[in-house]
């Protein structure tokens, strides 16, 4: 039955994915749907690679947060800790796990955790009433099958927001399907991400759409090339993502008419990808580099975008640990750093096991039978 199970739940959440490719207006990119947190990569190497990833298969954990169907067996054994650094005094800590049962098959644990610091509380008259926190946090679990060039996942995840004691709840799933050649460096993903459903809304507040995505995207490594190169398409749901500040002042023209801006198909387009690449210098060296459109036009300043959308990203592998760092620019006034570190842990019990001093042996009796006697003289 558990071989059928990965695949049931991908199924529909696929489905689900694939009704929400009308033009539905409950469909928004930001300011409309909730848990926005969801969106945001908690690991070092999704950063790196523009903030998504559905297609990079390796061994690092925190892949099934972009993709539930990236579980593989590199990853059997793999324990990955993730600390995100945003602006402020906003922190994100990620926890992600991954073992294989003989029966059961193979299984992701997935822990991330928000914290946006404390913030200084006023009554309705201004006085100060002391402080307060704000976080969010997810637990999930991914479980993956594996049919020939094809793996399917899925993940099911309870989501939890707190602000001053309040909380809303949520119950939250993600589905995809892997492609991998099976001679070549190449894999093709596609994903749902965040199908689910508000259980209770804050006090006050009605319920509202999760932020739902449904991705796309390729990894090829082209043979004799130390390069890699992903490209993955978002929000294939809704093709309209691009927004224009109505306040936004125009350019004059030759006639002093104020010319607002408009949408452009091109730009639209852009926004729907992002792309990155990595220099493969060796197993144990990466650099990467990634780039968000999207994230590059609605966080870019009225005069001047900077390096927003950009990402820059390293990976180390010291002794039996992996050592993931990415600088990722946010808009010209901040940035956000992350750090992964990963480990195999069932190699390290395992070396424990192998260094133990085994029993010594018994000595073996000689054969009489075999034995010969000299007869000494008086």
């Amino acid at each position: 039955m558990k071989q059928f199970s990965a695949r049931r739940v991908a199924g529909f959440c696929l489905l689900v994915g694939t009704m929400g490719l009308r033009p539905a207006g409950a469909q928004q990119i930001g300011g409309r749907t909730v848990f926005p947190f969801l969106d945001l990569p908690p690991s070092a190497q999704l950063a790196a690679l523009g903030g998504m990833s559905v297609s990079a298969r390796n061994d690092d954990p925190t892949m099934l947060f972009g993709n539930p169907a990236l579980l593989n067996p590199d990853m059997d054994g793999r324990l990955a800790l993730s600390y995100v650094a945003y602006v402020a005094d906003i922190k994100q800590s990620t926890a992600a796990y991954v073992f294989n049962t003989q029966k059961a098959g193979r299984f992701g644990i997935g822990v991330t955790y928000l914290n946006y610091g404390n913030f200084e509380g006023y009554d309705a008259a201004g006085n100060s009433i002391g402080t307060f926190g704000v976080n969010e946090y997810t637990v999930g679990v991914s479980d993956s099958y594996t049919k020939g060039k094809f793996t399917f996942g899925a993940t099911t995840k309870l989501a939890v927001s707190s602000i001053d004691g309040s909380r809303s709840v949520a119950g939250v799933a993600d589905a995809g399907i892997v492609y991998k050649h099976p001679t070549q460096e190449f894999t093709a993903g596609l994903a749902v991400k965040n199908a689910g459903y508000q259980f209770s809304p804050y006090p006050g507040t009605d319920r509202a759409p999760l932020p739902l995505d449904v991705q796309i995207g390729a990894t090829i490594k082209p043979e004799h090339m130390p390069l890699r190169f992903s490209l993955t398409a978002h929000h294939l749901q809704r093709w309209d993502i691009q927004y224009l500040d109505p306040n936004q002042r125009g350019q004059l023209d030759a006639s002093g008419v104020e010319k607002k801006p408009t949408k452009s198909f091109g730009d639209n387009l852009a926004r729907h990808f992002t792309f990155a690449t990595a220099l493969v210098l060796s197993n144990n060296l990466n650099i990467r580099l990634g780039y968000n459109h999207l994230q590059r036009r609605e966080l870019r300043l009225e005069n001047t975008s900077g390096s927003a959308g950009l990402s820059f990203g390293v990976m180390l592998k010291i002794s039996s640990f992996q050592i993931d760092y990415t600088h990722a620019t946010l808009q010209a006034s901040g940035s956000s750093e992350y750090f992964t570190l990963s480990r195999n842990l069932d190699s390290l019990f395992k070396k424990k096991d192998g260094n133990s001093t085994p029993p010594p042996a018994d000595k073996p009796r000689p054969d009489r039978s075999k034995t010969r006697y000299r007869k000494v003289g008086s």
